[in-house]
């Protein structure tokens, strides 16, 4: 004999996880078309809203097993459709995370910030990890680098960065003649030299007691001095200066690289 079932007017409920299932799907399929209608992909979404695109396709498809607890996938809701202009949290309150029936009303009495805030500092951890990395990074590129110039830069060797100081010298300590040379020249004429120089080098000449010039020339320069009394001829590479004597052949001053001072002085009239 069968008892008579008792007729159950109600529908059965939908368990809690249906529920967000079928909300998920349903919220998913709504960004993904006003994505689609922007024309934005779901790489430009990920720059917009800072979340990984396996997330947001997750949203899309309404698969609940590649998100995170339910408070997560509302605030994940809520950015996405905050980048494609929507009410965020309008539009994610819907999403259940409860038991309790959601409230839309009851919502705004609820600080978004306290609601939020795993989300938030989900993202801040991640933000705080890639800025310090980064300058972490910058700072030990910039140590090698410094160091690096450091042990990379050449000593000076350009006679124009040492010769102001070298003339300092020489003009405030009396300079003792290295060699001092007279000439065989006729009584009664004036003194003549002319200097080539086959590499850049620094030179003073004076004429009677003045100076002519003091600085470098360079190579291929050929100057010509006179004087009445007395010439004198310095440099500090005799090597590569050739000098000659009232127009005779000219001759090297000394050794390369080598200081050199000549007198060169007319023979007093008897």
């Amino acid at each position: 004999m069968k008892w008579p079932r008792k007729k159950n007017n109600h529908q059965p409920s939908l368990s809690l996880e249906q529920e967000r299932a079928e909300k998920l799907a349903e919220l998913g399929a709504k960004l993904s078309a006003l994505r689609q209608e922007q024309g934005l992909s779901l790489e430009q979404v990920v720059v917009l809203t800072r979340i990984p695109r396996r997330l947001l396709q997750a949203i899309e498809e309404g698969n609940l097993n590649e998100l995170p607890e339910p408070i997560y996938i509302q605030g994940l809701i809520r950015q996405f459709a905050e980048a494609l202009g929507l009410n965020g949290v309008e539009f994610s309150s819907t999403f259940p995370i409860s038991s309790a029936p959601v409230n839309s009303q009851g919502m705004g009495n609820i600080s978004p910030l306290s609601q939020l805030r795993p989300i938030h500092l989900y993202f801040l951890y991640i933000l705080l990890i890639f800025c310090s990395v980064n300058g972490l990074s910058q700072l030990l590129n910039n140590a090698v680098l410094q160091a690096s110039n450091s042990q990379n830069q050449p000593y000076p060797q350009q006679k124009s960065l040492v010769k102001p100081e070298l003339a300092q010298r020489k003009d405030s300590v009396e300079v003792q003649p290295i060699s001092d040379r007279l000439s065989d020249i006729h009584q009664g004429q004036a003194v003549q030299i002319g200097v080539t120089l086959k590499a850049s080098s620094w030179i003073r000449v004076v004429a009677d007691g003045k100076t002519e010039f003091e600085g470098i020339l360079p190579e291929g320069t050929h100057r010509i001095w006179k004087a009445q009394q007395q010439l004198t001829v310095k440099t500090d590479n005799a090597g590569g200066v050739l000098m000659s004597v009232n127009q005779e052949k000219a001759k090297e001053m000394g050794e390369p690289g080598k200081e050199e001072e000549i007198r060169i002085a007319a023979k007093p009239k008897f």
